[in-house]
Parts: structure tokens; C-alpha cells; sequence
């Protein structure tokens, strides 16, 4: 039996499915808001009797909990698929387009073909279903919840692998995000290749520059 909060998204989905407009997929990003590192999209699609207790806003679930539902999700679901834009993509078609280009590669990766496409925000998708952009989707819909812990778990494990790459760069703890500890490293080892150039921010240009 599904908590209350994991009946209100299921719920959410299952008016939509009953439109009877196709499959309904949910659509996702993570890595916005970094200064390093990749944007990650998912998209997923479920049968209409699938529920698993505890997906929500990747944001609000435990980094453990994320791991275990990223499992559960990608082995239950009936179509996923990811996009990743790397840093220098980012920089060459700026944030906002590299995060659509992830999305839209999400899409064309699913095994089936969605007849609804439910997005957090404002996204416009290559028309192959009807779009609907849904503001703080990942708190409403259950498709979107789990799209955005497929991307979160995604992408968190790329930045844990680019720590060992670059082990000046606690890259498994702020992810790339500009926390002081990162603009610290910044300052005294430089920019290295996976850094968004684009991204520069006015404390360390005033250290390097």
C-alpha cells in the first residue's frame, strides 16, 4: 500500500494516462546549476499498475535511498533513457539549450514512443507527443520524480569518477556546485577540463585574472 505522498503522485499520472493519449513519460534534469561537470536528462515511461513507496524530488530523498531507487526504477520501468551534455557543449550552446539537448537525447532513447511528455519547467521537445511543463513536476508527478533520481544518481556517480581523475577536487562531495570549498580549490589548483568556462564566477576571476 503506497504512503499518502507516493498515492498523491501516482495519482497525478494516472488522471493523465486516463486522457487516454498514449504513454506518459516524464522528463527530468540534473546539473543546471553547477560550475563543472556534465547536465544530465532522464525520461522515463511506466505501465499504468507500477508504483514503488518512496520516489519523489531527488532532492528531498537520501543519497542511499537515491541509489536504491535508482534500481528499482530502471529495472521496473518500462522505457528509461538518459542525455548528457558535457562541459564544453554547455559552454558552446549555453545552459538553458544544452539542458533541452539533453532532454530531447533522453527522449529519443526510450523504447517506446510517449503520447504525453511531462517536464519540471519550461522545456520545448522535438514534437513527437503532446508537452506539458509543469512547474515543480518532480513534487506532482510520480514519472517525473523518478526521471529526476535516474538523473541525479547519473550524474552524481560521473562526478564521483571525475574525482579520481582530478583528486585536488572534492568532486564526490559539492558535485561541482560553487560551495566556498570549491571556488577554494579553484583558486589554488585552476580550472581543469571539465570546468564550465561560461560559469566563471567573480571570486576566482579576481584571484586568476
Amino acid at each position: 500500500m503506497p504512503s499518502i505522498r507516493t498515492r498523491g503522485i501516482i495519482e497525478y499520472d494516472t488522471i493523465i494516462r486516463r486522457e487516454g493519449k498514449g504513454l506518459l513519460c516524464g522528463v527530468d534534469e540534473a546539473g543546471r546549476g553547477p560550475i563543472a561537470g556534465p547536465v544530465v536528462a532522464a525520461a522515463v515511461i511506466f505501465s499504468d499498475d507500477i508504483y514503488i513507496e518512496g520516489v519523489y524530488d531527488s532532492k528531498k530523498v537520501t543519497r542511499k535511498r537515491r541509489e536504491e531507487l535508482y534500481e528499482e526504477i530502471t529495472s521496473q520501468a518500462l522505457s528509461w533513457g538518459v542525455g548528457i551534455i558535457d562541459n564544453r557543449q554547455i559552454d558552446e550552446l549555453n545552459i538553458l539549450n544544452a539542458t533541452k539537448e539533453a532532454m530531447n537525447i533522453a527522449i529519443s532513447r526510450l523504447k517506446e514512443v510517449p503520447g504525453v511528455i511531462i517536464a519540471d519547467g519550461n522545456f520545448y521537445f522535438n514534437p513527437i507527443a503532446e508537452v506539458r511543463n509543469v512547474i515543480k513536476a518532480d513534487e506532482k508527478s510520480f514519472s517525473v520524480a523518478a526521471a529526476s533520481i535516474i538523473a541525479k544518481v547519473t550524474r552524481d556517480r560521473i562526478m564521483c569518477e571525475y574525482e579520481n581523475r582530478f583528486p585536488n577536487y572534492s568532486f564526490s562531495h559539492h558535485k561541482g556546485y560553487g560551495t566556498q570549498n570549491h571556488i577554494e580549490e579553484i583558486i589554488e589548483f585552476g580550472y581543469t577540463e571539465i570546468h564550465r568556462r561560461s560559469f566563471k564566477l567573480k571570486a576566482v576571476q579576481g584571484e586568476l585574472f
